[in-house]
């Protein structure tokens, strides 16, 4: 049944730490970009607001696949943009890196103004009293109790995130999809197994991070 994967015509276990290492650069890139929306969409410049708004409503009602192609053939083939990669295989990996960031960030925005709006709003008001301008309080006072509120929240966006590595397949990216989009076609008498390994595979990258991320939140948690 599994005679396939001895014969080393298949990587597996290089396909799925690209899947690893896209999800991890991805999911940095999104913690970053979404901080960054968050604090503008509750900025008091009303540019700022009306940009993260626009932003995030945006891109987060376009599809991923759109996001991903649309950053190999605009970027890439059309403005020759490389991102510093020096072949199609690296190209390939740091568009859907890009695209992936862009992408989560906007759901790692709004999870985390959902934890800002958990913060009273009298803790932001004696900051404001006490001579702290807008950057520092959000920085020094909302930020550090909103993360805290929403572990939870920002677990479900990071499995989901591990679960969009797949679209990358659609621009060339040798990640897991692609992989075994490749054992199917050439295993066809063995299509079951093919699906229950990969199926395993994800199981064992996603259910681990729920867990663990799980019991941080609760240890974490804000109590009010």
């Amino acid at each position: 049944m599994f005679d396939f994967l001895d014969s080393g015509q298949y990587d597996l276990l290089g396909a799925f730490w690209v899947t690893v290492q896209l999800t991890l650069y991805s999911a940095a890139g999104s913690l970053v970009w979404g901080t960054v929306l968050a604090g503008m969409r509750v900025s008091p410049v009303p540019l700022m607001r009306g940009f993260g708004t626009a932003y995030v409503n945006v891109v987060r009602n376009t599809p991923l696949t759109v996001l991903i192609i649309g950053c190999s053939l605009g970027l890439n083939q059309t403005l020759g943009i490389t991102l510093g990669g020096g072949n199609f295989k690296d190209i390939g990996f740091r568009l859907a890196v890009l695209a992936l960031t862009a992408y989560t960030g906007t759901f790692v925005c709004e999870a985390l103004r959902s934890g800002i709006n958990t913060v009273p709003v009298g803790q932001a008001e004696a900051a404001r009293a006490l001579g702290l301008s807008f950057f520092q309080v959000l920085t020094l006072i909302v930020l550090p109790q909103a993360f805290r509120a929403v572990i939870g929240p920002l677990t479900n966006v990071l499995i989901a995130l591990t679960k969009n590595t797949t679209v990358a397949a659609a621009i060339g990216v040798a990640e897991a999809a692609l992989l075994m989009k490749e054992m199917i076609e050439n295993e066809a008498q063995a299509l079951f197994t093919v699906f229950g390994i990969f199926a395993l595979g994800f199981v064992l990258l996603t259910l681990p991070t729920g867990l663990i991320l799980g019991w941080v939140a609760k240890r974490v948690a804000v109590k009010r």
